[in-house]
């Protein structure tokens, strides 16, 4: 997989904040050598989040930000400011851009608390160094976008954090072992994506590769064959979570089970909160409202997972017909009071720190949150035995 096709889930997301007329947009452009971002004189021009996704030298892979200022005026302002900080919850590092004949803001000290609240590796550039009456604290980089001084060194610092926050977590090779044999089951129905496979069978599929192991795909309905099939029995057994119920009883007992998005809820987010908050699921009464949330937005088709047969599955294990609220992309209540529980898919298109946003601010709303492929399994009776990869996720279910 290229650079340039490196799914925004997977790339690093460095955001820039600051006050207006800082100079964000113009250091964004700087450091991406491109017009990024439109750049005037007059305060407040970036009204909205400008997110890029590029490669970026000494780091590779990258989405950018550009955030409007943290001190814009007005209702509209007010609302350009929730966004920045919103950024926030997807932000793996941030850049503080101060404007250096200005010096340090409350405004700026504002940022410098939150970014350190959410533990975020961060840098303060202290830009316009080429302007009389410059200043800059030993704390930060002096830099000029006009100039281009000190881009490079700004550049080098971000590149020192990406080095340290590679993510050495594994979908699944982790365990598996060189010369094991991996059996993925994809359904091919109306809801597939024609002509290709979803992004979390290509990277499970991906990661198995470079464990140097072999990878059998077949559809639901081969896999009883597929399995006859093999001289040597498989490691594991990975599903798409909507055939759950009939994978688990093609599969003998003998072979480890599991789905992409319990791996994925492993891989960038909190499994066992997730596996927690299947117990919720059976609590559901009548009226109840339940939160069903996706990282991506896609066109809805007669048997959507999410809008169809998710719900259809809930009131069929709880007995009770909830009301639903639907969201998807960027979209995740603030407000999450009133929920009974959340419901979330794998997160695929999600990067790490946001799906982990996600989680954390429904636990601390006191809100049960479960994945997909956890729900499912729960919801067939399979929860346990999709568990059994995972010891020590599998021990939560016996407290």
């Amino acid at each position: 997989m290229s650079l340039n096709n490196t799914p925004s889930g997977e790339r690093i997301t460095i955001g820039f904040f600051g006050m207006r007329n800082a100079g964000k947009s113009s250091v964004v452009n700087a450091v991406t050598g491109q017009e990024l971002s439109v750049v005037s004189d007059v305060k407040g021009t970036t009204t909205d989040p400008v997110k890029k996704a590029m490669e970026l030298l000494p780091i590779g892979p990258v989405v950018i930000i550009d955030t409007p200022g943290m001190d814009d005026e007005g209702d509209l302002g007010e609302l350009r400011v929730k966004k920045a900080r919103r950024i926030l919850s997807e932000t793996a590092i941030a850049v503080l851009v101060v404007d250096g004949t200005v010096g340090f803001s409350d405004g700026d000290r504002m940022l410098l608390d939150l970014f350190k609240e959410k533990k975020l590796p961060y840098v303060v550039a202290y830009n316009k160094s080429d302007l009389p009456g410059f200043t800059a604290s030993e704390d930060g980089i002096p830099v000029s976008a006009a100039s281009g001084d000190g881009i490079h060194e700004l550049k080098e610092k971000l590149g020192s954090f990406a080095k340290s926050m590679q993510n050495e977590k594994k979908i699944v090779s982790d365990l598996l072992t060189p010369g094991d044999i991996v059996v993925l089951v994809i359904p091919i129905d109306e809801a597939a994506p024609k002509g290709r496979l979803i992004l979390p069978q290509q990277q499970t599929l991906r990661d198995i590769l470079d464990a140097h192991c072999t990878a059998i795909c077949c559809q639901d309905t081969e896999l009883p064959q597929t399995l006859a099939s093999l001289a040597k029995k498989p490691r594991l057994v990975i599903t798409d979570s909507q055939a759950f119920g009939r994978v688990a009883k093609d599969t003998p007992a003998n072979i480890p089970l599991t789905s992409f998005s319990i791996l994925f809820a492993r891989y960038k987010g909190d499994l066992a909160e997730l596996v927690k908050g299947a117990a919720a699921l059976a609590k559901i009464r009548e009226g109840d409202r339940v939160l069903i949330s996706e990282g991506c937005t896609h066109h809805r088709q007669c048997g959507d997972i999410g809008t169809v047969k998710m719900p259809a599955w809930i009131e069929k294990f709880s007995g009770a017909k909830p009301e639903y609220t639907f969201t998807s992309g960027g979209e995740f209540p603030e407000d999450l009071s009133g929920y009974k529980v959340c419901v979330h898919c794998g997160g695929c298109m999600l990067n790490e720190q946001e799906m982990n946003w996600r989680i954390s601010h429904a636990r601390e709303s006191g809100l049960p949150i479960v994945n997909y492929g956890i729900a499912i399994a729960q919801m067939h009776g399979i929860l346990r035995r999709s568990l059994e990869p995972f010891p020590e996720i599998l021990a939560l279910l016996n407290e």
